[in-house]
């Protein structure tokens, strides 16, 4: 926490402004578009999850559409695709980002269009902060006319080419949960490129009440909106969300510098200038064949036992027992990446003495 989250709750509890509407949330709301900037138009939220439901329903996603999504990432980035009863189709990952491969992405689309199915949507995402290969993915999206959900959630702060994460897809999309860059506690937002969107999202995500003096719904509509209250904490952290970027940014140095001499481990960097990350997670992959046989498990568990908690990278969406039926295009970068891969403690609350705890193990078990 910044230190002005509770002034704008207390704020909300004296003004009795606790309802999912309120200044909390239109100047959340503000703040979000300017911080973003592009003339994008923000809709808060309760989830991430929430407005990824949302954008594909603005889309027109329907039962039995195919919607292509990147496989290595959280399951909430797919399961909004199966709550359409639509059909998720999975794409591997390139090396340099660890996100969507823009030649296998291409090869999901071609397959579909061979069959008569063209891919309502692509999710894109930038995993742990890094951005996708943006105007490469783009690119192909715009020659088949298939519109971009850009799962933002956590790539605040991010940018690609000096433009911010949250600006790239037709339509994008942010969350705030607890463990990402700032946190409303739970909560998320949708970025659109127009006021209409943003209206058409809100209206959804109140119920789809009509203009009327009674209550009448002519469409079916969710409860997804941003309480007054999470979206005052909210605006307390968006004026620390830049102290929280740098630190984050500064854990990954340590991790760097930490790592240097260490054959064997490589931390997850920005391939080049264009690329920016807020490096929400620190992560690193480990080739057992120059480590001396020390694979990811290794140090994970030398971790757990210092009562320090790393994990594994997501494992990609095409391995999970609920996706096992969906189509996958790719090769087996994912597969390799989640099974050499960890994701190190990055909070931006982490003190020097934790990273000497860190340092510590890591040294040990690498005999350095």
């Amino acid at each position: 926490m910044g230190g002005r989250e509770q002034q704008f709750v207390q704020e909300a509890f004296d003004t009795n402004w606790v309802a999912p509407l309120g200044p909390n949330v239109s100047g959340f709301e503000k703040d979000l578009e300017l911080y973003l900037g592009e003339g994008v138009y923000a809709a808060a939220l309760s989830s991430g999850t929430a407005a990824l439901h949302l954008a594909l329903i603005l889309l027109g996603v329907v039962p039995d559409d195919e919607v292509i999504c990147q496989s290595m990432t959280f399951s909430a980035s797919a399961n909004p695709i199966v709550y359409l009863g639509a059909k998720p189709v999975f794409v591997d990952s390139e090396t340099e980002t660890m996100n969507i491969s823009p030649i296998f992405l291409e090869e999901a689309i071609l397959d579909g269009l061979s069959r008569g199915k063209k891919p309502k949507a692509i999710i894109i995402v930038h995993l742990y902060g890094m951005p996708c290969k943006v105007d490469k993915v783009r690119a192909i999206a715009d020659n088949y006319g298939i519109p971009i959900v850009e799962d933002s959630a956590e790539a605040l702060g991010s940018t690609y080419k000096g433009r911010k994460c949250g600006t790239f897809g037709d339509i994008s999309i942010l969350s705030f949960n607890g463990n990402k860059i700032i946190t409303t506690s739970g909560g998320g937002a949708m970025v659109t490129k127009t006021a209409e969107q943003k209206d058409k999202a809100v209206f959804l995500s109140t119920q789809a009440r009509d203009n009327a003096p009674h209550y009448q719904h002519s469409e079916i509509g969710y409860n997804y909106r941003m309480s007054n209250i999470c979206a005052g904490i909210g605006r307390g952290q968006m004026e620390v969300l830049d102290k929280h970027l740098a630190l984050r940014r500064a854990m990954h140095q340590f991790y760097v510098a930490l790592f240097s001499e260490i054959g064997g481990v490589t931390v997850f960097s920005e391939p080049n200038a264009d690329f920016f990350s807020n490096h929400w997670l620190s992560c690193i992959q480990l080739d057992a064949g120059k480590t001396g046989g020390i694979t990811r498990e290794h140090l994970r568990l030398a971790l757990e036992k210092e009562n320090i908690e790393s994990r594994p990278l997501w494992k990609p969406m095409h391995l999970q027992p609920i996706f096992g039926d969906c189509a996958f295009f790719g090769s087996n970068v994912s597969e390799n990446l989640f099974a050499n891969g960890l994701c190190l403690p990055s909070g931006s609350n982490l003190t020097d003495k934790d990273r000497e705890r860190i340092a510590k193990v890591i040294r040990t078990l690498f005999n350095c």
